[in-house]
């Protein structure tokens, strides 16, 4: 097994909101600026391609609604151009990228997912991950993901995995992901400076990246959104107060945990830019001599996790002829029987 050493890169910025175009040609040229600074990961924020629904914080569900259906005219499928388009810049300069993207799917008009793509070094789309319980206001905007989507991949810097911002407090979640391997935690966050008065947003995520990095000996990588001049101006002809609720400190943090739970390399509160670490994989061996929750350090036969890994579709289509011949999974052939009686089929 290998463990490399690589510099990562941590992107704090706000998208083009509700210009998927221009975020896509933003998202290009901050891929080619981190690389050229010698960058072989980089992570950027939760939903940045490309607008986070603060209409949901700071309007009530109904004035809100026409909000939504225009983040949903501006949300994209993970197989399309624009996908392609980061994936051929990761390719041509090298880098592993990670990102948040509004996901729709043809076939559910009006379905929105909170989705996080891993894409490698020469381009290829590793996998999705959609985010598993919208948080709080959220779920007026988000329907749920599924298990199957609790992955690690490999990539050229290592096994890598990523969960999207508040589902990082997730335990469970978080140890799927470790009892994979992963080694690299992506945790992408949106600026919330709309949460009640006393939460401060920006401890809130070293805290949860200083957490999963101790507990399972990792690295962690944060990557959170701003909220542009652009994005305030947007709300203030429907929120009069938009821009004092848009614009408190420590609302957002990017940077990076060490296998110790601490911070290394560059981090940044509140201001834009792209931060850096040098990340060793080396260093995630000896902590884990003291506790390893994936090994000697955990009693399995005491504690049994168990994952529900089938893809949550609206429909499963099986043929009768796979039914009775054994082919069809177990789930399959109860919905056959329920729609079809297989006795009558028999006969």
């Amino acid at each position: 097994m290998k463990f490399p050493k690589f510099k990562a890169a941590a992107v704090q910025t706000s998208p083009v909101y509700f210009n998927v175009d221009a975020t896509v040609a933003k998202v290009c040229s901050i891929i080619k600026e981190a690389a050229d600074n010698g960058a072989k990961l980089i992570a950027f924020p939760e939903v940045f391609i490309s607008a986070y629904p603060y209409w949901n914080w700071i309007m009530s569900p109904v004035e809100g609604s026409k909000w939504f259906k225009k983040l949903y005219l501006n949300s994209i499928t993970t197989d399309g151009p624009e996908i392609e388009k980061i994936a051929q810049t990761a390719r041509d300069y090298d880098i592993n990228v990670v990102i948040g993207l509004n996901e729709r799917v043809k076939e559910k008009v009006g379905t929105l997912y909170n989705t996080i793509i891993t894409i490698n070094n020469e381009g290829k789309v590793l996998g999705k991950h959609r985010k598993l319980v919208p948080t709080w206001a959220e779920k007026l905007t988000w329907s749920g993901g599924d298990g199957s989507s609790l992955k690690v991949h490999d990539t050229s810097v290592g096994p890598l995995g990523a969960l999207a911002c508040g589902e990082n407090t997730n335990t469970l979640a978080r140890f799927a992901l470790l009892a994979q391997g992963e080694l690299i935690h992506i945790a992408n966050y949106i600026a919330l400076p709309v949460a009640p008065m006393d939460y401060n947003m920006a401890e809130a995520i070293k805290i949860r990246a200083a957490a999963h990095s101790f507990e399972g000996k990792v690295y962690t990588i944060t990557s959170c959104s701003t909220i542009s001049e652009e994005i305030i101006q947007m709300f203030e002809a429907d929120v009069p107060n938009a821009r004092e609720l848009l614009t408190r400190k420590n609302s957002s943090y990017s940077g990076f945990i060490d296998p110790n739970g601490q911070q290394i390399g560059e981090s940044i509160i509140d201001d834009e830019g792209i931060v850096y670490a040098e990340i060793d994989l080396e260093k995630c061996i000896q902590p884990k001599q003291m506790h390893d929750l994936l090994g000697h350090y955990n009693r399995f036969d005491i504690f049994n996790l168990q994952i529900n890994t089938r893809a949550n579709n609206a429909i499963n289509f099986s043929e009768p002829k796979d039914i009775l011949n054994g082919q069809a999974e177990d789930t399959e052939i109860n919905q056959w029987v329920d729609i079809n009686n297989i006795n009558s089929y028999n006969s």
